[in-house]
């Protein structure tokens, strides 16, 4: 019989309720069934990146024809994630939570992944925070005294989880002296402690999938589903799930992944900066070499490519296409910089809504206002868009990989992707990912996209712009680091740490996948 034990002796409030024993066999039982599958798939990620590091470049797959030309749609929407104009995302950190629930957006992504440091602490009161987001009983009082409650009295947003994606473990939790899968861990808990809840409240559980590499990664969620219901009593097909397309990979495959989940599918997500990393991580050793991370925008050529064919998938499939963050944090001091971010947010929002996006996302509660102005001006009182009609559209593999920017490296870029990493990651380290950096909101997903960019420009010797024959090199690299360092490190921070971990990452010859399974070794517990 597998053992299940707590790897680390901490004294946490709520361990022994969120891991009673009712919820360890449930952990149990989805590891027995699942885990044998899930390391098979991430194998075969590994085979994948063989192939393309060989020159056999991703393509549509000719063998799912019977899927694409089919005329099946996915599962009808639930009443309470048929509008989904604004979304807000953010931790599971109570006034977060709290706040982006009662912000008047109508969906929250509460993240367990890209946003939550992993600690042990972290992800206990994770689920416990949930557990009374559920139940409406969340609330907080900060050091001043002030507190923060939920609006019970009016509509708060729908409430979406994100599981962290199928290649990381947690380490924290053991069976037969192995850690468990961090994706079922934090699927399951969640699941098991609040699906009848949800259910009861005329909700059910819905979440957010990460990271998906392709349809067979979408036919093992399907099945944990099933699973799961069947365990709980639940009727199959309750759960809800949107995909983000994230990786390059995947992009290939959206109709075979909404198939696969079809009687559980809510929708796909256009996760930008993932599929920015995405793009530079697959493709590693060809030179797909990107200019600044700030000229990678929405309408360079494999972006919006990429945004096109979401929308089609998801409308042709009767789904939601919701559309990309929108990570401005607004600053109370600055008003010019305001006033020129929220331009910048609402041309993206205005671009999205025409491409016929049914929503977008959000990182701070005072942009809801301004993302929904613009969508209720398209949508009306409609509550999605699909069936508007949209200018056919025709999207090659080619197109997909068409890296060809205006733009170049610049010493500037350089800077910032390093001045960003490191604040990134001794926030991270210091238990907060999610980071407020030069009025930004960042996440993993920002910070990959800064130290792979950097990997790719001193692997491919990216010429910069300044200086006529310049190009990036591993010691610009370190002497730009260290003045970077010399400018953030105190002994209050954990700046040290974090260029350790950057130097590990963009330094060395081969790729690392994520940087949080890097960094990962470094938390204290």
């Amino acid at each position: 019989m597998n053992n299940l034990v707590q790897r680390i002796e901490v004294a946490l409030p709520h361990v022994e309720t969120i891991l009673n024993p009712a919820a360890q066999d449930f952990i149990r039982a989805l590891e027995q069934r699942f885990r044998p599958e899930l390391d098979e798939l991430l194998k075969k990620r590994q085979d994948r990146q063989k192939q393309i590091d060989q020159g056999i470049f991703p393509d549509f797959l000719p063998h799912t024809e019977h899927i694409k030309s089919g005329t099946w749609q996915v599962a009808p929407v639930p009443a309470d994630l048929e509008d989904r104009r604004v979304e807000i995302t953010g931790p599971c950190e109570r006034k977060m939570m709290i706040n982006a629930l009662n912000s008047g957006a109508r969906v929250f992504m509460a993240d367990l992944e890209d946003s939550l440091t992993p600690t042990w602490a972290n992800i206990i009161s994770a689920q416990m925070n949930l557990i009374e987001a559920v139940r409406g009983t969340l609330s907080f009082t900060s050091a001043e005294g002030k507190e923060y409650k939920l609006q019970m009295d009016r509509r708060l947003a729908t409430l979406v989880v994100r599981p962290r994606g199928l290649h990381l473990l947690e380490r924290h939790l053991l069976i037969d002296e192995k850690p468990v899968s961090a994706s079922l861990f934090d699927f399951g808990l969640y699941f098991f402690h609040n699906a009848h809840e949800l259910i009861k409240r005329g909700s059910a559980p819905y979440f957010y999938l990460p990271k998906l590499e392709s349809h067979e990664e979408a036919r093992l969620w399907n099945d944990i589903f099933n699973f799961s219901q069947d365990y709980l009593q639940i009727e199959r097909g309750t759960i809800r799930a949107t995909v983000l397309i994230e990786t390059i990979l995947a992009a290939f495959e959206m109709e075979e992944i909404l198939y696969q989940l079809k009687e559980h599918a809510a929708g796909l997500n256009a996760g930008r900066w993932d599929y920015i990393f995405s793009l530079i991580k697959k493709t590693r050793n060809h030179d797909f070499t990107l200019p600044d991370r700030a000229k990678v925008t929405m309408v360079v050529p494999f972006m919006r490519a990429y945004a096109q064919l979401l929308v089609a998938t998801c409308h042709k499939r009767g789904a939601h296409a919701i559309g990309g963050m929108a990570a401005f944090i607004p600053s109370r001091k600055d008003q010019a910089v305001n006033e020129t971010a929220i331009k910048k947010v609402t041309e993206d929002k205005e671009r999205e809504a025409a491409d016929g996006f049914d929503g977008t996302w959000v990182a701070h509660p005072d942009l809801v206002p301004i993302a929904r102005r613009v969508f209720d001006k398209a949508l009306g009182a409609n509550p999605h868009q699909k069936g508007k009609e949209l200018k056919a559209i025709t999207v090659s593999a080619q197109d997909l990989l068409n890296t060809k920017i205006t733009g170049s490296v610049t010493r500037a870029g350089v800077e910032n992707n390093i001045d960003v990493a490191l604040r990134y990651l001794d926030s991270w380290l210091s238990g907060n990912g999610a980071a407020a950096i030069h009025n930004l909101m960042e996440d993993a997903a920002t910070a990959e996209i800064a130290r792979a960019q950097l990997w790719q420009w001193i692997k491919f010797s990216a010429p910069l712009e300044e200086t006529d024959g310049a190009v990036m090199t591993r010691y610009l690299y370190e002497k730009l680091k260290e003045e970077a360092m010399l400018k953030l490190e105190s002994p209050d921070n954990h700046v040290k740490e974090a260029g350790l971990i950057l130097d590990d990452l963009v330094l060395s010859e081969t790729f690392a996948d994520f940087l949080t399974t890097k960094a990962y070794d470094y938390l204290p517990d």
